[in-house]
């Protein structure tokens, strides 16, 4: 039987609101046209990421219920502070309460594990993670730039752990950097601080302390795709993996090395 955890990306994270970009062009004779300019970015036609609604109490009872009637597990990776300023970084939980505690019910269920999304998933330093006039801004939204300060990542990944940890009430050992961004410091940091296993877009392998799982046996998707969708994109991807064993990121960090984990090829 196959093996494949589920992971879904970008839980709190204020990117939803402040990543605004496009990838769209057009060449108009010798010049070229960006969709990054002025409001065209917000616009449906142009826009690359956000804004979007962050998932509700009522996506997340919905979530846990297609889980539980698939006999499946989902591991939800959680921004623990969602960015207002560089200077105001508010605790999930706060910020949004009723489906912290819908996660929390998920989670002593057995239906969810709670990983690490980083603190604020972007560089808060003069506020350039804000929307700009005339360029996108995503690479201001990865939190752990091998330029940005090491004492920074520390800080980030120390209050993202204590948030996360004491209201789930559950060890967090899997890490799950913004963006597939993180440096040799970030791991090294990150196992000092409980975390086992690190789950992104990298090669296999151990480093600094951290079993690097890489994204094999693993569906990543992001809240983006139910905010946007709805619970049936979902219940399609759900449907999708009839017949395999549902495991948590965790779980396969268990099994890593071992050769337990068939891969399943899904991406």
């Amino acid at each position: 039987m196959s093996v494949v955890a589920l992971r879904m990306d970008d839980v709190g994270a204020s990117s939803k609101r402040y990543e605004i970009y496009s990838n769209w062009r057009a060449r108009l004779g010798p010049l070229y046209v960006s969709g990054n300019w002025l409001f065209l970015k917000y616009l449906t036609p142009f826009k690359a990421w956000g804004p979007y609604p962050e998932l509700g109490e009522t996506h997340w009872n919905g979530i846990c219920r297609l889980l539980e009637a698939h006999r499946a597990k989902l591991t939800v990776a959680i921004t623990a502070g969602w960015v207002e300023s560089e200077h105001e970084v508010v605790p999930f939980p706060e910020r949004f309460p009723r489906q912290a505690a819908a996660i929390r019910d998920g989670v002593r269920a057995g239906f969810l594990e709670v990983a690490n999304h980083g603190l604020t998933h972007c560089v808060l330093d003069n506020n350039l993670f804000k929307p700009r006039w005339f360029s996108g801004n995503r690479l201001y939204h990865r939190e752990f730039w091998e330029w940005v300060p090491v004492a920074v990542h520390a800080r980030h990944v120390e209050r993202s752990q204590r948030i996360l940890e004491a209201y789930f009430g559950t060890d967090v050992v899997t890490f799950v950097p913004p963006g597939n961004v993180f440096t040799d410091d970030t791991l090294e940091i990150a196992a000092r601080n409980g975390l086992r296993f690190l789950s992104a877009a990298a090669a296999p392998g151990h480093r600094r302390g951290m079993a690097i799982l890489g994204n094999d046996d693993t569906e990543v998707f992001h809240d983006r795709d139910v905010a946007l969708h709805g619970l049936p994109w979902l219940q399609r991807c759900l449907e999708r993996h009839a017949g395999a064993e549902f495991c948590f990121v965790r779980d396969l960090g268990a099994r890593f090395g071992t050769g337990e984990a068939a891969r399943t090829g899904c991406r």
